[in-house]
């Protein structure tokens, strides 16, 4: 097959969970013989397409101009530049499946193009982007976690992303913009032959919009290359260490950990990873929160990131918005490590509660405190957590489904329309 990727970012220029999986599955079925290509959008000053090849990947680079966050939303009605160097691209590649997997900043036509031609067409749903102009459904004005799109609430977002809270007779404008925007974003949607959803509470969340609920399949991503460092595991006894990697941002609830973990009675570390640059502001309030046995280990490389699972007992993800898979869960149960996550979101589809891990109510300090506290009082319950871990997919056997998913949908696709 010739398999035609579509993404928003890409490595190197950028480096994101959408990203690197789109990389990694363009190589996956490089290997296997399929021809692979990938269009993407980049930030550089003028105008250009440029082709490169890597590991058997053919990659189109298309860039117009330096987009912030306004022209990069503008870009979703209407660019002839990009849409024209996917012709090109297309006219070069000759696709037999396009899948996309985000079109942030790249404008609704190119697939529209893509729907008027022979081709099917697969949507991956990494985010909420394609109802939710913010894609994470966390509001810019309150910080709380949304919905979903309704009266207006989308305009005051985008005001107040825009630094303009109070200007608002723009809103009714600014309602309509959003909802044109997500009438175009939903025809793709529409268009498309196969919608694949990270984890069972992103299917139902797109269903539970309008979305239609038989063209949604699950499919959770593999986990790459996961070799654990050859060490002796954890011997039993000692401080109990539990770890956190990950964005250090209000939304990941990272406070809300450090708060319950300062009042735990027993041996226990706080291990804290990631980038300290992001948000200066919040990493200060979070070491100000710290005790001593909390340990800021800044930004791990993939290398960091499987040497510290090796030297620790629990993974905790504290999240306060809806996550669509968490990557780190993935990475936890790869290492036999089980995991406290937040009963929110996709979260609640990846951790059993009691098996392999603990939930918990997101936000609730007592709540996090109490379950660390179990813990270290019951010396029974973690090895007992850790033999419910369950090994994750990995990425062959994702790209196993994948490639089964595209020979279906390419048998079903008529020679001519």
């Amino acid at each position: 097959m010739r398999i035609l990727h579509i993404v928003h970012q890409y490595p190197p220029d950028k480096i994101g969970g959408a990203e690197l999986y789109t990389q990694a599955i363009s190589r996956a079925l490089a290997r296997r013989g399929h021809a692979v290509a990938v269009f993407y959008r980049r930030d550089a000053p003028g105008r250009g397409l440029q082709y490169r090849t890597e590991d058997g990947v053919g990659v189109y680079a298309v860039w117009d101009r330096q987009a912030g966050p306004t022209r990069r939303f503008l870009y979703t009605f209407r660019n002839p530049w990009i849409h024209q160097a996917l012709i090109r691209a297309w006219d070069e590649f000759h696709p037999d499946v396009v899948h996309i997997q985000h079109l942030m900043g790249l404008p609704v036509s190119l697939a529209n193009r893509i729907l008027e031609r022979p081709v099917p067409l697969t949507v991956t749903l990494h985010d909420y982007w394609w109802l939710c102009p913010n894609a994470q459904l966390l509001t810019n004005d309150s910080g709380e976690v949304c919905e979903g799109p309704r009266s207006g609430n989308c305009a005051r977002c985008m005001l107040a992303r825009a630094g303009f809270p109070g200007l608002r007779p723009a809103i009714p404008l600014l309602a309509g913009l959003a909802a044109w925007r997500n009438r175009l974003l939903r025809g793709v949607l529409d268009g498309a032959r196969v919608l694949i959803a990270p984890t069972e509470f992103v299917r139902c969340w797109y269903a539970a919009h309008g979305v239609p609920e038989e063209k949604i399949v699950v499919l959770a991503p593999g986990l790459e290359g996961f070799a654990l460092p050859s060490q002796p595991p954890r011997p039993a006894g000692g401080a109990v260490r539990f770890a956190y990697i990950g964005g250090l941002s209000w939304q990941k609830g990272v406070h809300v950990l450090v708060e319950a973990f300062s009042r735990l009675q027993g041996e226990a570390e706080l291990w804290v990873a990631g980038d300290e640059s992001f948000d200066p502001a919040y990493v200060s309030r979070l070491k100000a929160l710290a005790t001593p046995n909390v340990r800021f280990l800044g930004r791990l490389d993939r290398r960091g990131v499987w040497h510290t699972l090796t030297q620790v007992d629990v993974v905790v993800v504290p999240s306060l918005w809806y996550e669509t898979f968490s990557f780190l869960i993935s990475e936890a149960f790869a290492a036999g490590l089980p995991v406290l996550a937040s009963r929110l979101g996709a979260l609640a589809d990846r951790v059993r509660d009691g098996v392999d891990g603990l939930l918990l109510p997101p936000g609730d300090v007592a709540a996090w405190r109490a379950a660390m506290q179990r813990l270290l009082d019951d010396p029974d319950l973690l090895p007992r957590l850790r033999a419910g871990v369950r090994p994750p997919m990995t990425m062959e056997e994702h790209v196993d489904r994948l490639e089964a998913l595209y020979a279906q949908i390419v048998d079903r696709t008529p020679s001519s329309w």
